[in-house]
C-alpha cells in the first residue's frame, strides 16, 4: 500500500508560479512511476504530467509543455509550475503506477493504483 500526501496549493495571480508537493509513504515508492491529474469543477479529470521511476522519462500534456515540470527525489515528487493561467485552476492530484516505467498508457487515470486527496490550485485573472 502507498500512501500520497499533496502540498502547495493555492492562490496565485496569472503569470504567476506554485511548486506541488507528492509525498510517498509505505511500499518501495521507487520501483513507482508517478502522475499528476488535474480536475476542474463540472469537468473530468485530465492527464497532466507523468515521471518513470528514475525520473528519466516524462510525459506532459500539450496544455501544460513549457510551463509545468515533473521532477522526483527520494520518496516526493513535484509539479513546478510556471506561467500560470486561470484555466491551470482545479484540484490537482497526484498518483502512483505499479510500473517503473511509462508509456503513452500514463495519460490515463485508470492506468494509476494509488491517489491522493488532491490540492487545489486557484489562478486569478
Amino acid at each position: 500500500q502507498v500512501q500520497l500526501v499533496e502540498s502547495g496549493g493555492g492562490l496565485v495571480q496569472a503569470g504567476g508560479s506554485l511548486r506541488l508537493s507528492c509525498a510517498a509513504s509505505g511500499r518501495t515508492f521507487s520501483s513507482y512511476a508517478m502522475g499528476w491529474f488535474r480536475q476542474a469543477p463540472g469537468k473530468e479529470r485530465e492527464f497532466v504530467a507523468a515521471i518513470s521511476w528514475s525520473g528519466g522519462s516524462t510525459y506532459y500534456a500539450d496544455s501544460v509543455k513549457g510551463r509545468f515540470t515533473i521532477s522526483r527525489e527520494k520518496n516526493t515528487v513535484y509539479l513546478q509550475m510556471n506561467s500560470l493561467k486561470p484555466e491551470d485552476t482545479a484540484v490537482y492530484y497526484c498518483a502512483a503506477k505499479k510500473s517503473p516505467r511509462i508509456t503513452m498508457q500514463a495519460m490515463i487515470a485508470h492506468q494509476y493504483d494509488y491517489w491522493g486527496q488532491g490540492t487545489q490550485v486557484t489562478v486569478s485573472s
